[in-house]
């Protein structure tokens, strides 16, 4: 088992265990897909990788359990997930 799930760190980071299990299972999903690693790391596990980019910001859960990625480029609404019609 990867040390970093032994920590209760990332799993207060995410809201809990069960929104840390979702959150890596559809992230794990995306990976096996194709997609493209969100961070340097040259491992070839994907656990491992999904770890770094929970641990880095990278991704992260909507309220409604949708997997978001959170991009460079992003403008805090984004990050928000809210709509000019929220304000």
């Amino acid at each position: 088992m990867l040390e970093e799930l032994k920590e209760e760190a990332i799993v207060n980071k995410v809201g809990g265990r069960f929104k840390l299990s979702t959150l890596i299972q559809k992230r794990l999903v995306q990976l096996n897909r194709g997609s493209r690693p969100l961070v340097d790391n040259n491992s070839d596990d994907k656990m491992e990788i999904v770890i770094q980019e929970i641990l880095q910001d990278k991704i992260y859960l909507t309220t409604n359990g949708e997997l978001k990625v959170i991009s460079e480029t992003a403008d805090l609404g984004e990050l928000l997930d809210l709509d000019s019609s929220d304000l």
